[in-house]
This record gives structure tokens, C-alpha cells and sequence, in this order.
């Protein structure tokens, strides 16, 4: 389900965690921003593939703002169960859990905490039962 509610507590996806400098309303997103270690792990990837000094300095830099401005959740059991529902709900609405893993890891973990996903990218959510998603407006350049 995607809506606009601004909740207390809520997990910002990789999507929403790069583009943050960039963000104009801080009322988009939850009270407590918060992340997941499968972020800090997609956003680890980003300086070992940059193809250019430049774009691995910047990858580099999101990355150690985050560690630095939060404590991120762990992927532990409850999530690794909440896993299974996600990819049953995936399989079931015709989408391959495999090609947005990062993306399922992070919705099981929100499914385990009961926290709704903040996404500047919803669609990457969608078909997933029981998962509150609320879509932050894509930043204008």
C-alpha cells in the first residue's frame, strides 16, 4: 500500500538515503529516519564499481554520511523470516525476488520492525502484502 502519511519512526531506502542532500521538504519523511545494514551494504558497492575518480569520491561520501548520521537495523532473524513473505509476495505478483534483492531485504526488515519504507522509488516496492510504503517526491535538479 503506498501512502503519504507522515509516520514517527520509518526506513529510508538506499533511493531515498542518496538523494537526501537533495530533498527540499524535510516533512516528507518520518520523525525518525532510519536505515537498514542492507543499505549501508548497497551503498558500500557504489565506490568498488564507480568508473570514475570522481563518481567514487561522491559514492564514498554517501556512504560515510550515512554511517555517520545513523545506526543502521540489522537483517537478523525476524527479517530473515519476514524474507520468505516478501518473496512469496513478489513471486506472486509475477516479479523475480533475485533482480531487486536489496530491495526485499530492506522491505523484510521494515516488515519485521513495522516501520513503512520512505522511497523515492515506490514501484521498486510494489506487490509486497502488508508493506506501508510512502513515496518521497523525486528532488528537481
Amino acid at each position: 500500500m503506498i501512502d503519504r502519511v507522515r509516520h514517527d519512526r520509518g526506513i529510508l531506502d538506499t533511493s531515498t538515503v542518496i538523494l537526501l542532500n537533495r530533498l527540499h521538504d524535510p516533512t516528507v519523511l518520518p520523525n525518525e529516519p532510519l536505515i537498514t545494514a542492507i543499505t549501508l551494504a548497497e551503498l558500500s558497492v557504489g565506490p568498488l564499481v564507480a568508473k570514475s575518480d570522481d563518481e567514487r569520491s561522491a559514492r564514498q561520501a554517501h556512504l560515510q554520511q550515512a554511517e555517520a548520521d545513523f545506526d543502521a537495523l540489522p537483517f537478523d532473524a525476524a527479517a530473515a523470516r519476514a524474507f520468505g513473505r516478501v518473496a512469496a509476495s513478489l513471486r506472486q505478483a509475477g516479479r523475480k525476488t533475485q533482480a531487486r534483492s536489496y530491495d526485499a531485504m530492506i522491505a523484510a526488515t521494515a516488515l519485521a520492525h513495522a516501520l513503512p519504507i520512505y522511497t523515492c522509488n515506490p514501484d521498486d516496492f510494489s506487490g509486497i502484502d502488508g508493506l506501508d510504503v510512502v513515496a518521497v517526491p523525486m528532488p528537481i535538479r
